[in-house]
């Protein structure tokens, strides 16, 4: 049976580069935030249901969710948030299942969910087998984002801020691998004792 592996990491910790590095290794990837997106975007599967239940105002012109226009109402109306949930959950919830039964009828040993949201939301624990967080100091994440995207530190700061909290992540982890100060080289041979234990 393949190992069930939640990643999680806070922006600017690496956890895109450790992902990277567990498929070299064999590990089939599942991305949760990519499915998402599709799920909203231009043609995707759940825009019949937002113009329904919404309206079309908020399907652009080339059939993708009005992002801009969907934000504004639930800082509005926050139970427009919980209602595009309900919409977008099942959807991503189907998509993922086949992606999984895929990667197992391949013969992946291990399955590593990429879930941004992993701390927050209480639904995905119990669907894993652990969970691998990469952290990093938060200053190392504001040089790191602010470097690679040309956001000010404070910009930086403030999506740290708004996503789980460091310690929260932490206490979450079955396994951690500190992205501070290591080389690209040293970073590889901690994601490698990771795997090893994933049965990679």
């Amino acid at each position: 049976m393949a190992a069930r592996i939640g990643l999680t990491g806070g922006i600017g910790s690496g956890k895109s580069t450790v992902l990277g590095m567990l498929q070299a290794l064999g590990a089939a990837a599942i991305d949760a935030d990519a499915i998402s997106r599709a799920t909203t975007a231009a043609g995707g599967a759940a825009i019949a249901a937002i113009r329904e239940k919404f309206g079309p105002d908020f399907v652009t012109a080339d059939g993708a969710l009005d992002r801009g226009r969907m934000r504004e109402r639930a800082y509005a109306h926050p139970e427009a948030r919980r209602e595009l949930e309900q919409i977008i959950h099942p959807l991503v919830g189907e998509e993922i299942a086949r992606q999984v039964d895929a990667a197992l009828a391949a013969g992946a040993r291990c399955i590593v969910f990429d879930i941004p949201l992993l701390v927050e939301s209480g639904r995905w624990r119990h669907q894993l087998d652990r969970v691998l967080v990469v952290d990093c100091e938060p200053e190392t994440q504001v040089a790191r984002v602010s470097a690679r995207s040309g956001l000010a530190p404070d910009e930086v700061r403030a999506i740290i801020a708004a996503q789980a909290p460091r310690a929260l992540r932490l206490a979450a982890a079955d396994l951690v691998i500190c992205n501070e100060g290591l080389t690209l080289e040293a970073l590889r041979n901690e994601v490698e004792q990771a795997a090893r234990t994933f049965g990679l």
